[in-house]
């Protein structure tokens, strides 16, 4: 078909789907039981709970509350990230584009990209979305590698309906995460009439109408947003979730990625409602590389170094070297992850080797001993990259990072009379060396209160510039010596990453703050003070277990918690 001619024929058929589907079909399906063939006896345990397919009265509890109901924190329905939505579309469809990173907007890091407060509706996403779902569904269709991923039969012709629900059925499935209901599958099957029609100018067949129902499923609110209602429960506010709405919150918290075909199947045989029938599913969701790759992305956010200023062959050596880390403590040694902070050993590459100053590697890339100032993740380049200003390293950004990442202490809002786009400076000497710039700050009463409690960190670290490497003195001011001198406010003095490591670990606030951390990631929004149970219950886990990081992941993705939502305000 000529690409005017599919580009008429979709406009019209989404703008008729997203009418559809935004305020009517999508109402099909709310948590419940579907009814007919897209989902009679397929569809797990029901909105009840009991699994008898029968959901009672609308307004009376249907299941009953956790144990511990004090652990179920409140969520929303959450939209889909650029991250989960490029890895949802190259896991369903092959397609590794990411497309969603060239047509929607980068989301705001604070420091994750799954803050559902923060995810707003607007005209300019709506345009986005169909202009990425018009564009993934055309060169999926003209690629004959990837069609069977879509369409799993051969079709006949145009008009082979078979083939075509078929199709929309399995796609459906795994595309919105859960079997479509009867009338789904109806409404979707209609499109074929777009394969069929006789229209001189416009050269179409049977994938013309496959092009629209995958253009129109990835602009259904099912597929954008995980949409939790699940089952009234006699806990005021508190519901519990289906097998479904359970498969995607362990698939996009531990993926990153939509549920495969197999956890699907889990969620259909009812397999995830309860704890102990996850345990098995969720041993293998962790390991999976997509568990890995999810884990390495979530530290390149809390760590800041997702973005980093230097050329393409650096920051590849530099991922390769945090990622090993990564997965020698989380995944292949199971250690305590305070190894992430002090382990005396790093992955390098002959490139990064000579970088650092290193020595080299066995057969080009491997495990090498540190010297004796540098140890674990704070000493990569990547990390010592993450938080610079002015082109060159801040000891007030790397306190900045310190405290709030690491420590979990948040930094006072600078006055708003405060440049804090200037770099600091000593009046009457463009020459002086920074640890004056920085005193010169901290002489004002006003501004020491907050940087004393930042400087001082960052001064620790100032003996490595914003690549990782060591140096004595500062880049382009030969004259200024680095003492390399810093102390951790409240803990005790240190010099290098290495020691620094050994000052976190010694104050015991690393691991609650790692804690912390990854609770704030898993329930996509800053946490409340009502979250404390579900911290505590979390630390004091990942504490029986010697803080084992990967476990700590599947406790809290086994609990019985896991199965429920709160509503907002209960």
């Amino acid at each position: 078909m000529p690409a005017e001619g599919v580009a008429t024929v979709q406009t019209k058929a989404i703008a008729f789907f997203s009418l559809c589907f935004g305020f009517g079909l999508s109402g099909c399906y709310d948590g419940h039981e579907g009814e007919g063939a897209g989902a009679t006896d397929s569809m797990g345990t029901d909105g009840d709970g009991d699994g008898d397919g029968d959901d009672g009265d609308d307004d009376a509890p249907t299941a009953a509350p956790p144990e511990n109901v004090e652990l179920v924190p409140e969520t929303m329905s959450r939209r889909l990230t650029r991250a989960e939505l490029d890895n949802t579309l190259r896991d369903l469809m092959g397609d590794a584009t990411s497309p969603a990173r060239t047509y929607l907007s980068e989301e705001d890091f604070s420091p994750y990209d799954n803050d559902y407060n923060s995810q707003d509706v607007s005209r300019t996403l709506i345009e986005s979305m169909e202009v990425l779902a018009i564009d993934v569904a055309d060169r999926l269709i003209n690629d004959p590698a990837r069609r069977g991923m879509i369409v799993p039969c051969e079709p006949t012709g145009p008009g082979d309906a078979a083939c075509f629900q078929q199709a929309v059925e399995v796609f459906g499935r795994l595309a919105l995460r859960r079997p479509l209901t009867d009338d789904e599958v109806a409404a979707y099957v209609t499109l074929q009439a777009y394969s069929t029609e006789n229209i001189a100018e416009v050269d179409n067949d049977f994938y013309t109408g496959i092009a629209l129902v995958i253009s129109a499923i990835v602009q259904d609110p099912d597929f954008l947003y995980r949409i939790e209602a699940g089952a009234m429960t006699s806990e005021d506010g508190v519901f519990k979730l289906n097998d479904f709405e359970i498969a995607s919150r362990i698939s996009y918290l531990l993926w990153g990625s939509t549920p495969d075909d197999e956890l699907i199947a889990d969620a259909q045989a009812g397999n995830l409602a309860e704890p102990e029938g996850r345990d098995e599913v969720i041993a293998r969701i962790l390991q999976s590389d997509k568990a890995k790759n999810q884990l390495y992305r979530y530290h390149a956010m809390w760590l800041g170094y997702r973005a980093i200023p230097h050329d393409q062959q650096l920051v590849s050596a530099f991922n390769q070297e945090t990622s090993a880390l990564l997965q020698r403590v989380v995944f292949d040694d199971a250690a305590s992850y305070t190894e992430l902070f002090t382990s005396s050993e790093t992955y390098v590459d002959t490139f990064l080797a000579d970088h650092y100053g290193l020595p080299q590697p066995d057969g080009g890339e491997g495990w090498v001993s540190y010297d004796s100032d540098r140890s674990g993740i704070l000493s990569h380049g990547s990390v010592l990259a993450a938080f610079s200003k002015f082109t060159d390293t801040s000891p007030t950004q790397r306190g900045i990072l310190i405290n709030e990442r690491l420590r979990c202490t948040p930094t006072p809002t600078p006055p708003p009379t405060v440049d804090t786009d200037a770099p600091p400076s000593v009046p009457d000497n463009p020459n002086a060396c920074k640890i004056d710039t920085y005193l010169n700050i901290r002489a004002q009463a006003s501004c020491d209160s907050c940087h004393q409690n930042m400087d001082p960190i960052g001064m620790g670290l100032e003996n490595y510039d914003l690549a990782g490497r060591f140096r004595t003195v500062e880049d382009g001011n030969p004259d200024c010596p680095i003492s390399g001198e810093g102390e951790l406010p409240g803990v005790g003095t240190f010099s290098g990453p290495a020691e620094l490591a050994a000052r976190l670990v010694e104050s015991g606030e690393l691991e609650r703050c790692a804690t912390k951390q990854y609770m704030e990631y898993a329930l996509g929004r800053p946490l409340a003070v009502a979250d404390a149970p579900v911290v505590d219950t979390a630390y004091e886990g990942f504490e029986t277990n010697g803080f084992d990081f990967k476990q700590m992941m599947a406790d809290y993705a086994v609990a019985e918690a896991f199965g429920f939502r709160r509503e907002t305000g209960n």
